[in-house]
């Protein structure tokens, strides 16, 4: 197994620049203070997190050995609250069922490629050839890059060695917002920049439309009840059978929490991404 950084043989203070806050989305702050760096290695580090010592250089040393051109590690999502509602939404945030095949959110056992990683550690060079983060996303940025880097024929590495502490919503509601907005902006980005993104971010569109759909339907041709309760239990199933499994040796209380947690999570996001068709038009006219 690979160390995961190198030996620290001299340490010293450097000087560093604090850029103050510029009233612009995140993209513009990030391109502003990458074109004001000077290192050879750009590494972003955001918020609600919080990082081991070896973070870091661990970072570092993955990307020199493997010469990947981004590295990340994994998320272990936690709770910011100690409540059983906090606890519920870190583990649908970690399970698959809540959030599909992202690699960095449910683990990996191995180092492996992948399509992305949260936050990155990236070579300078990098922005030189594939360019900045697109300053028309308020979100994604980060994936759409990734995606850019990979059509460029760069590579992404993603180490379980190297981790960070995220720390989710503790609400309901603050899940539902961040949820519908990450479903509203899935549609912006891939209407701002063409296919950027991964089938698992439209299941909960593909969710709430049959929902919508098979229900609407249902109003005028009573056949339809069967499609709609069909779609119903087996989500129904779904969200139980993972629960069980994610629940498996916590509180009994999270049996039933979860299943709804994953509801909120699911409904929140597919809704979001329905808004988000309906309002293309204004996001056109912004892009452009």
């Amino acid at each position: 197994m690979l160390p995961t950084g190198p030996t620290i043989t001299e340490q010293r203070w450097v000087p560093f620049a604090l850029s103050r806050w510029v009233p612009f989305a995140l993209s513009k702050r990030l391109n502003i203070g990458i074109a004001n760096a000077t290192g050879e290695i750009i590494m972003r580090m955001d918020a609600h997190s919080t990082y081991p010592p070896s973070y870091v250089s661990g970072l570092v040393g993955w990307l020199e050995r493997t010469h990947a051109d981004n590295v990340g590690g994994v998320w272990i999502t936690v709770p910011a609250r100690q409540t059983l509602v906090a606890e519920a939404i870190a583990l649908a945030l970690s399970n698959p069922f809540g959030v599909g095949n992202a690699c960095f959110r449910i683990g990996v056992k191995e180092p492996r490629w992948v399509d992305t990683v949260p936050f990155g550690c990236y070579r300078r060079e990098v922005f030189d050839h594939v360019g900045m983060f697109d300053e028309r996303l308020v979100r994604n940025q980060d994936i759409e890059f990734n995606s850019r880097l990979r059509g460029a024929g760069g590579k992404i590495f993603l180490t379980p060695e190297i981790y960070s502490y995220y720390y989710c919503r503790v609400g309901l509601w603050g899940l539902w917002k961040q949820n519908f907005q990450n479903g509203q902006w899935n549609i912006y980005t891939i209407a701002l920049t063409g296919w950027s993104l991964s089938w698992r971010h439209f299941l909960p569109l593909g969710f709430v439309a049959g929902l919508v759909g098979s229900g609407g339907l249902a109003l005028e041709f009573p056949t339809f009840v069967w499609l709609f309760g069909a779609i119903v239990v087996a989500y129904l199933v779904s969200a139980m059978t993972a629960a069980l499994g994610s629940s498996k040796g916590r509180h009994a209380s999270l049996r039933v929490l979860l299943p709804v947690v994953f509801l909120v999570l699911h409904l929140s996001y597919g809704l979001g991404s329905l808004w988000g068709i309906t309002t293309l038009a204004r996001v056109w006219r912004y892009g452009n």
